[in-house]
């Protein structure tokens, strides 16, 4: 079964992907709308306009900014034999660095060697932070111009999804069965699924493609929880202040530096697990502390958190007439203990990434996805690689041949679950 992009399909993957991420759709954190931000659904709907160009005719965006679709089975009678399969992308970017008038900066052969961005006086992308540069000579490679970030998290996976369709449409000898899209908002701020309609959407597995480097397939992330400090103080007048002000933001400032140092996300790495302090907003009289709590199992997750109450309690302690309160709300939980349960939707991918004569590297992911909340709403979804690089940063970047390489991966993956499904004995 030969899935090989044409120049002409990588060209056209390569211009899709590049009028995406010129489309801002940087998501909000600190908002209380579905969508975070109303621009997410600039892009939704013109995703939705392309696929009912590209023959998906139930082609829809919805209040919420979901775009849904149905690739129908090729031939129609595989919809009756082969399990229907979703691929999920994410439509918005972080909230922490701008998407606004996206510059993206192409080269074709990439020579090697350190990358300027050119909006910059300083901003390099080196080889020695990024040894992946060294694994790309001579691929065609996209990156910022180091005022914004590029978006590659998750406009690359979903220029893969929409590609794969179009070559689909394209080869009707190619046969598959029933494939459903999703392209979701909000993933970034951990909404992603918040209004994701799983019965509607009629799949019984599926895979996000948001991944990073080529041959990655992941089925673990991060069990996670956000975590609020919130420390009420005193104000007086600083002239009259002895022995009646309470700091809050001296107490933040004291609380943050007793988290454990081997505990932060610049001090671990793996399975590691971290408390992530990301946002402090306050005065004198009360400050908020906003901190990411991660780690891969249960037990690991409880002891971050034991370690910030322990934390906090100490700098009450410190501060007589205070008060701190620490709250923790679930966020999601590693997929992988779901995912288990599933062997096929991993075995499948690993085979088809065997084919394209690439070695599967099995990852856990040191973050999350929609995949991993979309597992425990009874849609098991492990994660994709993508090929974008430095995710949230002013130096992303994504190579070319990596992301046509994703698109021949997952035609080469719908393809196996039509071979799966006929090798089984029939009931």
């Amino acid at each position: 079964m030969t899935t090989t992009l044409t120049p002409q399909d990588r060209m056209e993957l390569l211009q899709r992907f590049l009028r995406y991420v010129r489309v801002d759709t940087q998501s909000d954190e600190n908002s209380t709308t579905s969508p975070s931000t109303e621009k997410q659904k600039d892009l939704s709907r013109m995703l939705a306009e392309e696929l009912r160009q590209l023959g998906c005719e139930d082609a829809r965006t919805d209040d919420w900014g979901y775009v849904y679709a149905t690739v129908r089975a090729n031939p129609p009678d595989l919809a009756d034999i082969v399990p229907t399969i979703g691929l999920i992308a994410h439509v918005d970017t972080a909230f922490g660095c701008s998407g606004t008038n996206v510059q993206p900066q192409v080269i074709e052969r990439f020579p090697g060697g350190d990358i300027p961005l050119p909006g910059t006086e300083d901003q390099v992308i080196r080889v020695s932070e990024n040894p992946n540069l060294a694994r790309c000579i001579g691929h065609t490679l996209v990156h910022t111009d180091g005022t914004t970030l590029l978006g590659a998290d998750d406009k690359a996976g979903v220029a893969e999804i929409m590609t794969a369709i179009d070559w689909m449409r394209r080869h009707p000898e190619f046969k598959h069965g029933t494939i459903r899209i999703a392209f979701t908002p909000d993933e970034e701020v951990g909404r992603g699924t918040e209004h994701f309609d799983v019965a509607g959407f009629g799949a019984k597995y599926a895979y996000t493609l948001d991944g990073g480097d080529l041959g990655e397939i992941e089925d673990e992330t991060f069990c996670a929880d956000a975590a609020k400090v919130i420390i009420e103080g005193a104000d007086v007048h600083p002239g009259y202040a002895k022995g009646k002000m309470i700091n809050a933001v001296r107490m933040a400032a004291s609380l943050i530096d007793r988290l454990p140092v081997t505990h932060l996300p610049e001090t671990t790495d793996g399975r590691q697990s971290y408390l992530h302090p990301y946002d402090v907003k306050g005065d004198v009289t009360r400050v908020e502390i906003k901190l990411l709590v991660r780690a891969f199992t249960n037990e690991e997750l409880a002891e971050r958190a034991a370690d910030l109450r322990a934390a906090a309690a100490e700098v009450h302690a410190e501060f007589p007439g205070s008060k701190v309160t620490v709250e923790i709300k679930e966020q999601y939980r590693n997929m992988g203990f779901e995912i288990a349960n599933h062997p096929l939707v991993m075995e499948l991918p690993f085979e088809a990434a065997r084919r394209l004569g690439i070695e599967p590297i099995r990852k856990a992911i040191r973050g999350g996805t929609d995949g991993a909340r979309l597992t425990y709403m009874g849609l098991p979804t492990p994660n994709l690689w993508a090929g974008g690089q430095n995710f949230h940063s002013i130096k992303e970047w994504v190579s070319l041949e990596w992301m046509a390489k994703s698109v021949e991966f997952t035609l080469q993956l719908m393809g196996l679950w039509v071979e799966h499904s006929a090798r089984q004995p029939r009931t």
